[in-house]
């Protein structure tokens, strides 16, 4: 049953054309842009096809089910946010700045997905999916192994571990912090990402 399940949220191909690739492209696009504008339960296979220029066929050529179009959507936002944490996560130097860093990664990520309505809800759809959930945990993973594979070595050999497991934690529960407040009014959702903020400033300040 896993290994079904695994293969319904895969691409069926991956494009080597560049034909093939710009198919793909459209594909998604279309998805995400329709994300937007209607929610995620009320896009179809066929809709998708239809809008992106071609027959759904061409659709199930390359994915077996809307799963796996939501799997390579979320694949691509998290090339961009590796990208985008790298970058922030260089600008760190010392331990001094590993606090700021972390504000600058909670307010990159909530400023991105409150930016655009179509991440909240495929963010939102993987969350809701038994098949996708463990992408968003081994990106959680992914994210946070970069976090520490750059301030841990500036750490005591026996503060790591736990280090470690705080960031993690950080990390995974900031998409669920973030989605709350997105749901709440400007003001609220203010407090509620600031007392998030002020409760990884509190587990930081244990190791550093």
């Amino acid at each position: 049953m896993t290994q079904i399940r695994r293969r319904a949220t895969e691409p069926r191909r991956r494009p080597k054309q560049e034909r093939s690739r710009e198919r793909i492209d459209a594909i998604l696009a279309t998805t995400m842009r329709l994300i937007g504008e209607k929610g995620i339960d009320a896009v179809t296979m066929k809709e998708v096809g239809a809008l992106a220029g071609g027959p759904i066929a061409t659709v199930y050529h390359y994915f077996p089910s809307k799963s796996a179009i939501l799997a390579m959507l979320y694949e691509r936002f998290s090339e961009e946010s590796r990208a985008r944490f790298g970058a922030i996560i260089g600008e760190i130097h010392g331990l001094d700045d590993v606090t700021a860093a972390a504000d600058r990664l909670l307010d990159d990520y909530y400023a991105r997905v409150a930016a655009d309505p179509a991440i909240q809800d495929l963010q939102n759809a993987i969350q809701a999916d038994k098949a996708l959930q463990h992408l968003d945990i081994a990106e959680t993973r992914h994210q946070a192994k970069m976090f520490c594979d750059h301030v841990a070595p500036m750490l005591q050999a026996e503060q790591r571990e736990a280090f470690g497991r705080v960031v993690f934690l950080i990390f995974q529960l900031a998409g669920g912090v973030v989605r709350l407040a997105l749901t709440q009014d400007k003001e609220e959702g203010r407090r509620t990402i600031e007392d998030y903020r002020s409760i990884i400033h509190t587990q930081l300040r244990l190791f550093l």
